[in-house]
């Protein structure tokens, strides 16, 4: 499906009592966020990943809000009528309300996004229920948290005990109760992912939590095969242009080395 319309929150819960799958994906500059657009993804979230995939951090946590609004307004400038989404970064929400606050309308008013994305479950019920009070959707987003890296200790799928999974469909129906417009199921066991798909009113995004989520999300290094080393087992790649990148500009090298490039036709007279 091509969106060439820009739509808003309500759009994404319309789709859900439909039966429509969203589509999103993260978008880190205008070129990516261009190409998105234009492919007919849902929602380009441009997400804290970008700390490890364009900044070279070693994970999410090192991220400044400078550095999220610098690349929010380049994915507006490349995809003005996309829905964007701002990932808040770590500590951007968690000291008060009233900074969480600011830098939520940081995100609307400087970067251009149309909503803010908090990682977090039942514990985030006031402020996300501040946030959208004060006119600021929320995207919740529950299960493995990567900015909670330091008090977990790895990355690895929640919910797999009876306890966890309850704890997971309490949270999922708390961010619900305080007003997220949609929330983030990120790698938790298929047959959860669809329970809580069916509990809640509002869209859950899926990545790694199975194929009955009402949408899927995932990061794009790892569909466009630009991150080598590894794909996760929750991604699928789709294309291998780290690959053909490097092969390019092999071929650039070589060109310039042997004295083939520039040729004739890439002088003036």
């Amino acid at each position: 499906m091509s969106n060439k319309t820009k739509v808003n929150v309500s759009a994404y819960r319309k789709r859900k009592e439909a039966g429509e799958k969203i589509v999103m994906i993260t978008a880190y500059d205008a070129p990516g966020a261009a190409a998105a657009f234009a492919a007919g993804i849902d929602m380009l979230l441009v997400g804290d990943s970008m700390a490890m995939t364009v900044l070279g951090y070693r994970n999410t946590l090192p991220l400044s809000m400078d550095e999220a609004i610098f690349h929010t307004q380049a994915v507006r400038r490349g995809a003005p009528d996309a829905f964007v989404i701002f990932d808040m970064p770590f500590m951007s929400y968690q000291v008060s309300m009233e900074e969480a606050l600011r830098n939520a309308g940081r995100a609307i008013k400087e970067a251009g996004a149309d909503a803010v994305k908090l990682e977090g479950g039942a514990e985030l019920n006031p402020l996300i229920s501040r946030l959208v009070d004060a006119g600021i959707p929320v995207m919740a987003h529950i299960g493995l948290l990567p900015q909670r890296i330091q008090t977990s200790g790895t990355y690895r799928v929640t919910g797999r005990t009876p306890e966890a999974a309850a704890k997971l469909l309490d949270d999922a129906r708390a961010v619900e109760a305080a007003g997220a417009f949609a929330v983030v199921l990120e790698c938790m066991p298929a047959d959860l992912g669809g329970e809580l798909s069916r509990a809640l009113a509002i869209p859950t995004i899926g990545i790694g939590s199975g194929v009955q989520c009402d949408g899927q999300i995932q990061v794009l290094n790892d569909v466009l095969g630009l991150f080598e080393d590894f794909t996760p087992k929750h991604s699928r790649r789709y294309a291998e242009l780290g690959r053909i990148t490097r092969e390019a500009l092999q071929s650039y090298a070589n060109d310039v080395r042997n004295g083939s490039f520039p040729g004739p036709e890439n002088s003036f007279q």
